[in-house]
């Protein structure tokens, strides 16, 4: 039975929900739950906090069609994808989840009904693994099932066991593979001959049945649970009767596109294979926030652009082409993924950009290549020339190896590393969640908060939490954590700062210095400032109510701005965190270029326009569908409950939003942008104050103007022609002080002349000068080059600790030294480093006192090579 991979898809969703699961959207690429993570790569990275009790749904089995990129860290297929049948830098992971409802027996009868029923596979073609000492899987497959005893494989640990990281849940897995036929190479798993073609794995069913502790001790988990993952494509595959995914509907769609924009017949050509994989991973990292950049995430997306992009130029391709290919994709995929569409601009802009930049150096950067392989006499290309081509002409590593596999050869990886340890890092990820499940205070139940509404409350203390365990009091002085069972304060989260305030109780005083959520309850973080608190004693919450009052005004101009920025600078700017104080508050967002000072007066004003329409604040709660539906803009990187609270300020603004706010935006009073800046590659931060906080920050500014007219002797009329005079007369005197410094320069140079030496014929002037800059000391090699004619020149000039070098070689001698060469040999002498053209040569250094050694020591460095 053929059936196209949307058909798949749909398949797969809906037979899960007629079993009762709850049909989940695909997550962002960009995990919400886990820091660790470069990018989401399995389909349960969005349910991990589910599966380990920390997150409450109202559902207990769920099916998701996860989209995935393994592109980074160790989780990397870059390398391989387009030279295998089925490597992937992004994917769809289809999945169905039990958070402690069925188990072993359903999970397996649902996913064989699903494969040989719905999807019609012949039983004959399938193959079963079960972990090794997984006897109760075993019978349930062989007794229940009927699958033939001699279509299952016993497996090791290493490929049938799954654990979330060196502790925590875990469990084995069976395994479900497809037989290709006698006629593909290769053998059932467990088989030496099992890396073949011929028996591919297609589902992977993990039972997480055990807690492992630190000591490597395995307890039973109370509510087993149980994760699958089944590639999409895989599926596909076999399901269109292909062997390589390269084959499936999609990626013909995207091949035979890419060809016809490209220009090209071939195709059979791997490249086309890179270029189709490429464009969906790159879409779908940017429709989901990442911009391209030199670290992290964005490091790793400017990698497979740039890949994809050399593949092309291979094929032929003239001109930019990439980001037309993404019309193709959305032909392919908008229907599932309606955000491509919405994205489409700031994709198709981000992907030109890009492909611009890149068009710069790939021509430099090949011949440089092409110019160091012409003397190459092994197989393998130096790591430091490897590390050169990223580092000078943004090539990545791997680029560079796909070029030598051209060309039979590979790369010196392991020097490459070495020479770019620190670039590494930015874009290395944690294989597992990097934490130890067993080790962190746990609380069960959830906080009863009344601060929507209320500023103090009654309450009864539950928990007391002392270094990390639960006590029973508190003395004074002890910093610690106080639980009640309901909270006027605020915890931190979503960019709000947790609320301050006091705890009285009939025995002590606890001084509240922060809130924090534990899970689902909120932990007032603070000292006991008299007395004892007691566990289940009574208690009065009262929290700074000014401070609460002035965070509430930052919090709400953050909506307004955000909705202010995306109609000023467009649809593409989305929020990527923010932070909300007392005091101030800093706003991050999406935006791939700066924002001039004309837009930014712009931003203000509307800002203040919107609070003067003083449009009262609107809270309802509703499902998190109704309020997707009725336009709630949901924030970059938060997860939400089913419930959601819902935020609108007139028409202007409508969020997900679970803070505190101000009744009516007139409330707010004033907005003051204080600072506008890029924090990263695609990523500005808008730092403000409001009400009171902005008049003192107008009246501060004020009073630095009047100190400076004060200065200048001037008064506001004119303040701006005087500063204007004083840097036009700063600039003559500028000019005057360096045509000074020249002309003295130049008269050393002329007496130093009388110091040329030959060595091996050739003329050569060592000196140091001084009371020259470093920017006048350039023209003075040049000068003393021209007077010599045919020579070599070395200058050098201490200021102070500092060191300034220049190394010049008449054109004549560069075949016999190098200027960079020799000015790096003397600048390593005086605490530094430096280099250049091979005609002249600049460096720098810290140790001026070493500097008549370091000059002293050219002749003889020269001697050697002349």
């Amino acid at each position: 039975m053929h059936m196209t991979t949307a058909e798949i898809r749909k398949a797969f969703l809906t037979y899960y929900q007629k079993q009762q699961h709850q049909v989940v959207d695909s997550s962002s690429l960009i995990p919400g739950n886990d820091a660790t993570l470069l990018f989401t790569n399995a389909g349960m990275v969005p349910f991990k906090d589910v599966f380990i009790g920390s997150d409450k749904r109202d559902y207990n089995r769920a099916t998701s069609s996860q989209r995935c990129v393994r592109a980074g860290g160790k989780h990397n297929d870059l390398e391989n994808v387009g030279y295998t049948a089925r490597h992937h830098t992004f994917f769809e992971m289809l999945g169905n989840f039990s958070f402690g409802d069925y188990f072993k027996k359903e999970a397996i009868a649902f996913a064989w009904d699903f494969l040989t029923n719905e999807l019609k596979l012949p039983k004959e073609k399938l193959w079963v693994t079960v972990f090794e000492e997984d006897s109760e899987a075993e019978a349930i497959w062989i007794n229940e099932i009927g699958v033939d005893p001699a279509r299952l494989s016993r497996i090791g640990a290493k490929d049938n066991f799954w654990s979330m990281g060196d502790t925590g849940p875990c469990g084995p897995c069976t395994e479900i593979f497809f037989d290709h036929g006698e006629e593909v190479a290769g053998g059932p798993p467990g088989t030496p001959e099992e890396d073949g073609d011929r028996y591919i794995e297609i589902w992977n069913l993990v039972f997480m049945q055990f807690n492992r502790l630190a000591d490597g001790t395995m307890e039973d988990l109370p509510k087993p649970s149980v994760d699958t993952g089944m590639g999409l494509e895989r599926i596909a595959a076999i399901m269109q009767g292909v062997h390589s995914n390269y084959e499936i509907d999609i990626f013909q769609g995207l091949i035979n596109a890419a060809a016809k924009i490209i220009g090209t017949s071939d195709l059979e050509n791997k490249s086309l294979r890179v270029i189709a994989d490429h464009i969906r991973s790159c879409a779908f990292l940017i429709s989901d926030g990442v911009m391209p950049s030199n670290e992290g995430r964005g490091y790793v997306l400017r990698r497979i652009i740039r890949r994809a992009v050399r593949h092309g130029n291979s094929l032929g391709a003239d001109g930019l082409f990439f980001y037309k290919l993404l019309d193709e994709l959305i032909v392919q995929m908008g229907d599932a993924y309606p955000e491509l569409e919405k994205n489409k601009a700031i994709i198709v802009k981000l992907l030109k950009a890009e492909e611009e930049q890149f068009a710069r150096t790939l021509d430099r950067g090949l011949m440089i290549l092409n110019e160091a392989l012409k003397d190459q006499t092994g197989n393998v290309i130096d790591g430091e020339l490897v590390f050169k081509l990223y580092d000078t002409y943004g090539f990545p590593a791997d680029l560079t190896a796909d070029i030598a596999r051209e060309r039979n050869l590979e790369i010196d990886q392991a020097g490459f590393e070495k020479a770019m340890a620190a670039q590494r890092e930015l874009a290395q990820s944690a294989s597992n969640f990097s934490v130890d499940y067993n080790d962190q205070v746990k609380l069960d139940g959830e906080t009863n908060f009344l601060g929507y509404t209320e500023t103090e409350n009654s309450s009864v203390v539950t928990t007391l939490i002392l270094d990390g365990d639960e006590v029973d009091s508190l003395s004074a002085d002890q910093q610690a954590v106080v639980v009640l069972d309901e909270s006027a304060f605020y915890a931190e989260s979503g960019g709000q700062v947790g609320d301050t305030g006091t705890i009285t109780t009939d025995s002590g005083v606890f001084q509240v210095e922060d809130t924090v959520k534990i899970g689902k309850v909120f932990g007032h973080r603070g000292v006991v400032v008299s007395g004892t608190i007691t566990k289940g004693g009574n208690a009065k919450a009262e929290i700074d109510v000014q401070r609460r009052n002035d965070i509430a005004l930052n919090h709400s101009v953050t909506h307004i701005l955000h909705a202010v920025l995306r109609r000023e600078l467009g649809d593409h700017v989305t929020q990527k965190g923010s932070l909300v104080e007392a005091d101030k508050m800093r706003f991050d967002f999406s935006h791939f270029e700066g924002v001039t000072s004309d837009q930014l007066a712009e931003v203000e004003r509307m800002v203040n326009d919107h609070i003067r329409l003083n449009v009262p604040v609107v809270t309802k709660e509703m499902g998190l569908d109704a309020a997707k539906e009725a336009g709630a803009m949901a924030l970059f990187g938060e997860k939400y409950d089913n419930d959601v609270r819902v935020v609108s300020m007139g028409e202007l603004s409508v969020e997900l939003c679970g803070g505190t706010h101000v009744k009516n935006t007139g409330e707010i009073g004033l907005f003051k942008i204080t600072s506008e800046a890029g924090i990263a590659a695609g990523v500005r931060r808008i730092e403000a104050v409001t009400g009171q906080h902005a008049i003192n920050a107008i009246q501060e500014q004020e009073a630095k103007l009047a100190a400076a007219a004060s200065v200048l002797k001037a008064d506001s009329a004119n303040m701006l022609d005087k500063a204007q005079a004083l840097v036009d007369k700063n600039k003559q005197l500028d000019k005057l002080v360096n045509e000074l410094k020249a002309q003295l320069a130049s008269q050393q140079g002329a007496n130093l002349l009388d110091n040329v030496v030959e060595i091996g014929g050739i003329k050569v002037l060592v000196a140091q000068l001084d009371g020259v800059d470093s920017k006048t000391l350039r023209g003075s090699v040049d000068e003393l080059k021209n007077k010599l004619g045919s020579g070599i020149v070395v200058v050098g000039v201490a200021d102070g600790a500092k060191v300034s070098l220049v190394a010049g070689v008449t054109k004549d001698l560069t075949g016999q030294v190098k200027a960079g060469e020799l000015v790096n040999m003397v600048a390593q002498q005086v605490g530094g480093k430096g280099g250049g053209r091979p005609d002249m040569a600049m460096a720098g250094g810290s140790d001026a006192a070493a500097l008549p050694a370091a000059l002293e020591s050219v002749n003889a460095w020269l001697t050697e090579r002349l």
